[in-house]
């Protein structure tokens, strides 16, 4: 960050078929305290309608999926020259607090350079947030803040020095575990992520399972996790953790099945470049509560 107060930028993918709550956030957007510099709506594949004066359009051909989706709004607001702080947000989400962007460039000027990511807690219109949305393991209470190893995907703001040394989301992944690959290489690269419960995105509940590819590629994405980033000795270890996880979930069969193909997927199809992490940040990990292989 530069000695003046960091200056915060929204990006916001759309496929086009959420219009009302795209306009319900971008209205929310607006009525923050301290307004954002900028703000970016990818339309990922689709075209876009008018919007709000001030907010740029990015209209894609194709969609490039979440990681290439957020990929192309960073780059869009890094032309700008003017975020130090990019805040990605669901299109279906809402800032219920006009105080956001406010309480985010204070955690950044706080942060001293080291603060990478910092992740929201995702709630329901009553304020109840699902365990899958806390990033912490064993951990029921959606109000604890700390230091943690992974973030939201719906909610969540990211260092723009962060994104350069790291270089952004991993385009290959398309849709699930794109934010736990960035995780890792953040941590490896000495950035800390911090989960801040007082930063709240009210979201619809929902599962993730009502993707159709999400049984596939959530099997090939994590093949693709531990072959990029893990110590050789850990990839096996993580792998049948997350098999026998799967397993006692008891997914439906098609869901299995479709499962086992993107397994098998990741392990024939090559996911480049092959960075382990330090052992250094296997201990880091470990101390915050969660060892990558969990």
């Amino acid at each position: 960050m530069g000695v003046t107060r960091p200056r915060v930028g929204v990006a916001v993918l759309t496929r086009g078929d959420r219009m009302p709550e795209l306009r319900a956030l971008l209205d929310s957007v607006a009525k923050q305290d301290e307004a954002a510099v900028r703000i970016v709506v990818v339309g990922n594949g689709c075209a876009l309608p008018g919007l709000p004066e001030g907010v740029v359009g990015v209209e894609l051909d194709e969609n490039l999926g979440v990681s290439g989706g957020r990929n192309v709004a960073w780059r869009r607001l890094r032309e700008f020259g003017d975020v130090d702080v990019l805040v990605d947000l669901d299109d279906d989400g809402l800032l219920v607090d006009a105080g956001v962007v406010q309480r985010i460039a204070d955690l950044y000027e706080a942060g001293a350079g080291r603060l990478g990511i910092v992740s929201f807690r995702i709630a329901d219109e009553r304020g109840e947030t699902q365990r899958r949305h806390i990033p912490r393991l064993r951990a029921k209470d959606p109000m604890r803040r700390g230091l943690v190893t992974t973030f939201l995907g719906g909610g969540h703001a990211l260092s723009m020095p962060m994104l350069e040394q790291t270089g952004g989301w991993p385009d290959a992944f398309f849709f699930t575990h794109e934010e736990t690959d960035l995780a890792w290489r953040a941590l490896d690269a000495g950035w800390e992520i911090l989960y801040e419960p007082a930063l709240v995105l009210q979201h619809p509940k929902t599962s993730p399972a009502r993707h159709a590819v999400y049984y596939r590629m959530t099997a090939r994405n994590r093949v693709w996790l531990a072959k990029r980033h893990l110590p050789a000795v850990l990839v096996p270890i993580y792998l049948a953790t997350w098999a026998a996880y799967t397993l006692t979930q008891r997914p439906p069969l098609h869901g299995l099945r479709a499962w086992w193909a993107g397994f098998f997927e990741g392990l024939r199809v090559p996911c480049p470049p092959r960075r382990p992490m330090r052992w250094r940040t296997v201990w880091r990990m470990t101390r915050l509560g969660r060892p990558p292989v969990i």
